[in-house]
């Protein structure tokens, strides 16, 4: 009978054996692995934590990485044979049978931490034998493959400590805003009583049956020597400080930066989410936490922002950029709830930039090409083939310099500007600002007042601007510098990006006409006291017919250390949503207040460019100086005028006189034959000279010199009183067109002159009294058997018309 019971006892350990051997070698583990879900830390421009990023549960931490004091706490009440037994602890289970039964209830479980990570990780929470049988096979299969500290490692990452909390990582944030390095002995204690009953000792809501549970785990550890008597008794003592808010204060901060930086590690390096969120990674970025905060602020303040509706409010996206890399240093997408992974109107807006885009389309090409701050650009109402730009206010000036046609925000002048250098070159001069243009669409002079087929956002529009404030040098906006895997790998790194989109003249007389749209234009709503502040205005305007207002407002400026832009408007604009200010009312002051605070622990600078006044008073002193040529050259040229008319004159002057000799020779030579023919003597004829007018005692001159008495330069003479010579000679009274010399009184048309007193035609001119056939002359007194006839009479009436 007891060879009987041998046996039976015998066959039934052997066939137990022998089912614990081959179940236990079909346990399935791979489901269980190490892959050390961490969260993707963001560090920022100083190399400092500033956000985290998870979509994981639980988070990952390395064994190395966890304090001695805390695995023991863990070991000291779950499993103190934890390094002793291979997965199932039958000592541990034989102890916790007969406990249990002395309490008549349940005191102490039998279960190693081996086997409660494989019901944690493989195993349903149903209460069957056979789970329990799995769970009793997983565990020996599991200390096989795996070592001591990595079962360790899983466990502490999988384990669930309450509110919320899955992970000693979590657990320590949650609990009381550390990281696990930092946690104390007392702090670690109570993190390992919670793995019991996680809610009903979570310290937040049980603080008691909290404390009295932290004490008895630093019992267990004094007992089995995980810690001295002196550190017990300093770890009781200690009062324990809890996290209030119970969460990772680091975690969701910066939202709207951390969706950039995802948003760039996957467009641009080719992550997918899943690598960002769950791979642990150490994302190093351009963010300045101080700058970051700043917008933030502003963003708060509702006040700033135009009152919106119930179906929307007044949106807006900033972003703020340093010049001499290109880092983004801040940057909001969004007023109201934020979500992961939304719409940031900082980086994906499409809106038109309004008069933004002068400086870039019209005026700096136009340096580019030659023009000058104080050249005259054209103010007038005009059409430009199918395009009539107007003024905002409908007025113009005729012509005004650049930088008053900039510091005003006028329209006209700015498209007859780009009209002028020609659209290709506007359109090359925005590609080279860093903002790409569809090569049909937006070929058109509607470019200068930002007329663009598609769009740009905040962010484009600062990296456009950076290149004024960077000597004409911009650099491509980025957030992330440098991407570090959980294995300490380099994966990514920033290789900086730079291009020359204007030169350094042209760079600083934009900054110094944009200076002037601060201090006296469109900008002034965006002054810093204290700070020099280059920028400009933009708006759009509602493209609804029969509606007057504003769709888009825009500032963009810079500091010689920081590069701004803002948009403000709605997401989608209607007869009931549009802005009703212009961008100096409201763009404006929203860039100011999140400028100046961002600003506030940096030293101000200066442009060290050419003040606009110098260039205005050099303007001031061409304009005098091309008065005094214009003037001169009108003087010269009516100078010459009077000259060639003096000339003219003179010309005029002689022909006349030598017309009366000729007529006075062939008179002579008439008057010789007729006397030669006449019967008297030619003493008889003497005799009737001396008797005529031409007599001594007469009037004359040269009395009786060549020809008669009435001949060249006697009484009545042309132009003369005497002979040539005398008064009345060239020059004198009486000549012509003058009553003096060359520039007199008396010059062509004054007295004396042609046609009046003394002049042809005049008293003694030709054919009056004196005149050829006058008296003295042919038929005349004294003349060949005349006496005065009536011809004579006509003559005289003449003389008195």
């Amino acid at each position: 009978m007891n060879q009987v019971l041998v046996l039976s006892v015998s066959t039934a350990v052997l066939a137990f054996l022998s089912f614990f051997h081959v179940y236990s070698e079909g346990a399935d583990i791979s489901a269980l692995n190490d892959d050390m879900a961490q969260s993707t830390v963001i560090y920022d421009a100083n190399g400092e934590v500033a956000s985290k990023i998870s979509a994981l549960k639980n988070e990952g931490i390395k064994i190395e990485d966890v304090p001695d004091h805390v695995k023991n706490a863990v070991i000291a009440i779950e499993d103190h044979r934890f390094y002793e037994h291979d997965g199932v602890d039958l000592v541990g289970i034989s102890r916790a049978f007969v406990q249990n039964v002395k309490a008549g209830s349940i005191v102490e479980g039998g279960s190693t931490i081996t086997q409660q990570l494989t019901k944690n990780a493989l195993l349903s929470s149903e209460k069957t034998y056979k789970r329990k049988l799995e769970e009793f096979f997983m565990a020996r299969e599991i200390e096989k493959q795996y070592s001591k500290d990595d079962i360790m490692q899983m466990y502490l990452n999988r384990i669930y400590f309450g509110n919320g909390s899955w992970g000693i990582k979590r657990a320590a944030m949650g609990y009381f805003g550390k990281d696990v390095k930092d946690l104390s002995i007392s702090e670690a204690a109570m993190l390992a009583g919670l793995i019991k009953a996680p809610s009903a000792l979570d310290p937040n809501r049980n603080y008691e049956e909290a404390i009295e549970r932290r004490n008895l785990v630093l019992q267990m550890m004094k007992t089995h020597g995980f810690i001295k008597e002196e550190e017990y008794k300093q770890a009781v003592a200690e009062k324990i400080v809890l996290n209030e808010d119970g969460a990772d204060p680091l975690r969701g901060k910066y939202p709207y930066y951390v969706d950039h930086v995802i948003d760039e590690a996957i467009k641009k390096y080719g992550l997918t989410q899943e690598e960002v969120l769950t791979g642990g990674l150490q994302i190093y970025t351009e963010l300045d936490v101080t700058m970051q905060s700043a917008v933030e602020t502003t963003y708060a303040k509702d006040d700033l922002f135009p009152k919106g509706t119930e179906k929307q409010i007044v949106q807006s996206g900033a972003v703020l950029v340093d010049p001499k890399t290109g880092g983004i240093r801040a940057l909001v997408g969004g007023r109201g709830e934020h979500v992961f992974r939304g719409y940031n109107r900082a980086t994906q807006l499409k809106a038109q930039p309004g008069s933004t885009m002068k400086p870039l389309a019209a005026y700096a090409p136009a340096l580019e090409e030659g023009w000058g701050v104080t050249d005259m650009l054209k103010d007038e109402e005009m059409e430009f083939k199918d395009y009539k730009p107007q003024n905002y206010n409908d007025k113009y000036k005729g012509e005004v310099p650049m930088y008053e046609a900039l510091r005003d925000s006028l329209n006209v002048p700015a498209v007859w500007m780009l009209d002028e250098i020609g659209i290709v070159k506007g359109m090359e001069s925005v590609k080279n600002f860093g903002i790409n243009l569809d090569p049909k669409n937006d070929r058109n002079l509607g470019l200068a007042l930002g007329g663009l087929s598609t769009g740009v956002s905040p962010v484009t529009m600062a990296e456009a601007y950076s290149a004024f404030a960077n000597k004409g040098e911009r650099h491509e906006t980025h957030a992330i510098t440098k991407i570090i895997d959980k294995e300490g790998n380099v994966i990514v790194e920033y290789k900086g990006k730079k291009s020359k989109a204007v030169s350094k003249e042209t760079a600083e007389k934009m900054t110094t006409m944009l200076l002037g749209v601060v201090q006296d234009g469109t900008g002034k709503g965006a002054q810093i006291p204290g700070r020099e502040l280059a920028g400009k205005t933009g708006s759009t305007q509602v493209p609804i017919e029969g509606v007057k207002g504003t769709k888009d407002q825009w500032f963009v400026g810079y500091t010689p250390q920081l590069v701004g832009a803002v948009w403000v408007g709605y997401d989608k604009t209607d007869k009931e949503h549009f802005l009703t200010t212009t961008s100096s009312e409201g763009a404006a002051l929203v860039f100011k207040d999140f400028m100046s605070e961002a600003l506030k622990n940096t030293k101000a600078e200066s442009f060290n460019v050419t003040p606009l006044s110098k260039y205005i008073e050099e303007h001031k002193r061409k304009q005098r100086a091309k008065s005094v040529k214009e003037l001169e050259a009108r003087i010269k040229k009516e100078s010459e005028k009077l000259k060639k008319q003096w000339e003219e004159a003179k010309k005029k002057l002689k022909d006349k006189k030598e017309k009366p000799k000729e007529e006075a020779k062939k008179k002579k030579e008439t008057n010789t034959e007729s006397a030669g023919a006449s019967t008297n003597s030619e003493k008889s004829n003497d005799t009737e000279e001396k008797n005529g007018t031409g007599d001594t005692k007469d009037s004359g001159g040269n009395g009786g010199s060549e020809g008669d008495t009435s001949g060249e330069g006697d009484t009545g003479g042309e132009g003369d009183t005497g002979g040539e010579g005398d008064t009345g000679g060239e020059g004198d009274t009486g000549g012509e067109g003058d009553t003096g010399g060359e520039g007199d009184t008396g010059g062509e048309g004054d007295t004396g002159g042609e046609g009046d007193t003394g002049g042809e035609g005049d008293t003694g001119g030709e054919g009056d009294t004196g005149g050829e056939g006058d008296t003295g002359g042919n038929g005349d007194t004294g003349g060949s058997g005349d006496d005065g006839s009536s011809d004579d009479k006509e003559k005289e009436d003449d003389s008195n018309n």
